[in-house]
């Protein structure tokens, strides 16, 4: 069997929902497990956390250059968290014979603080399975790298059991750099989980990352981010693209652990402006008990007290993504609509999934000083968006409902000259 059908097989035998946007070298891979094409990869990142939150394993299939498209909501999940174990599959072009770079993927688990696998070929099925677990255990975005050569490689894979875990989202009591500090406290254990996963093999100072070519009985690393160990067992590392693990090798755990903030101890939390106009709208969401999907932006405070009617949030644009595979709701803002949330928008409608999209326009950038954003009803005209007033309060109880059909609300609102976001004393 040829790599990229072992790793077909693994993947099916571990995840319930695939996402795919084709590119060299993973559109077969795609293909052969049957993965949803989605409009965009940070759409496909968002459908899968979406996924996440509503209990179902799901994986993304991506090329190098489209995991750089998720890299908002793939370092936002680190943080918030998720349910379900998520994870993206890679596929780096190291010689770009079909791209327009040759990234080497693996640095992107440094930065989103997210472990990275990258199989060979008679690791393939435990490491997908793995990652999913690990994915679980940590509560984040797991990568799984590959290559042309593995994927053309030709062996036998070996069946693994699958063994569902449960991750956590973030504690809504934590202040967001509480949220931050709880998610980092966990490097400790993903280096101590690298460093005894039996994945990895020490045999000598001959070392392989992933499918590098190697005689037979050298050292193998699967687990190279955390890496598995230190420059005396590493040595001379082998690898496909940039030096990572060899650079990396020198790393150490942080060690040191802060207590997360929480929001009783910082002594308030951060709600609407007195004033807002979209209060009315929240009132009614709050008293239906609606599960709403948040956006950055204004939106992101609907998690908060008093209303407390939002569930998770994975970044600007993301709601829309995450809402169509979860709850079914998405809260969003204007500027956040037209930033990025109109591509998932757009992949929904094509699809007919069932998504309440409500959108706050108050056109001005609330968040970071009132600057002044376009009117997103023309761009989103195809949709045929219900419109109404935030004070129009028999509109607003007929249309804020779940529904089985994408639909999009429309509110306009205006912010009070010189409002700011209320701070509130716990």
């Amino acid at each position: 069997m040829r790599g990229v059908e072992i790793l077909g097989k693994a993947l099916l035998n571990s995840a319930d929902s695939l996402y795919t946007v084709p590119g060299f070298p993973v559109t077969e891979l795609g293909s052969l497990t049957g993965a949803e094409i989605v409009i965009n990869e940070k759409v496909a990142l968002e459908y899968a956390l979406g996924d996440s939150l509503a209990g179902r394993r799901a994986a993304v299939i991506v090329k190098h250059v489209g995991l750089n498209a998720c890299a908002d909501p793939l370092l936002q999940a680190t943080t918030q968290g998720l349910q379900a174990g998520v994870i993206v599959v890679v596929g780096d072009d190291t010689r770009a014979i079909s791209s327009q770079n040759a990234q080497d993927s693996r640095y992107y688990g440094e930065l989103a603080e997210s472990p990275v696998l990258e199989p060979d070929l008679d690791t393939c099925t435990g490491a997908i399975e793995e990652s999913f677990r690990v994915s679980e255990a940590f509560s984040r975005v797991t990568i799984v790298r590959i290559t042309p050569e593995l994927l053309d490689s030709v062996g036998n894979g070996v069946p693994v059991l699958r063994n569902n875990q449960k991750g956590e989202l973030a504690d809504p009591g934590l202040t967001m750099y509480g949220r931050a500090i709880y998610s980092e406290s966990l490097l400790d254990k993903m280096f101590s989980w690298s460093r005894q996963s039996a994945l990895n093999r020490f045999l000598g100072n001959d070392v392989v990352a992933g499918a590098a070519y190697a005689e037979p009985g050298a050292s193998r690393v699967v687990t190279v981010y955390p890496p598995p160990a230190g420059p005396v067992l590493i040595g001379e590392v082998r690898e496909l693209g940039r030096p990572f693990l060899k650079e990396h090798c020198r790393l150490l755990p942080p060690g040191e652990y802060r207590k997360p903030q929480r929001i009783e101890e910082r002594g308030y939390y951060l709600t609407f402006c007195r004033g807002c106009p979209f209060i009315p709208a929240l009132q009614i969401m709050k008293e239906r008990e609606m599960k709403v999907i948040c956006d950055a932006g204004c939106a992101i405070l609907a998690t908060n007290p008093p209303f407390r009617v939002g569930m998770a949030s994975y970044g600007l644009g993301s709601s829309i993504g995450v809402a169509a595979k979860s709850t079914g709701i998405a809260l969003i803002g204007d500027y956040a609509l037209l930033h990025s949330g109109i591509n998932a928008l757009i992949d929904v409608f094509i699809k007919g999934l069932p998504l309440l999209c409500i959108v706050f326009r108050n056109k001005n950038m609330a968040m970071t000083g009132g600057q002044q954003v376009a009117d997103p009803v023309p761009y989103i005209s195809w949709a045929v968006p219900f419109v109404c007033g935030s004070d129009d309060r028999e509109a607003l109880s007929a249309v804020l409902r779940p529904i089985d059909q994408p639909m999009v609300i429309v509110i306009d609102g205006e912010c009070p000259a010189g409002s700011v976001h209320e701070h509130v004393a716990c």
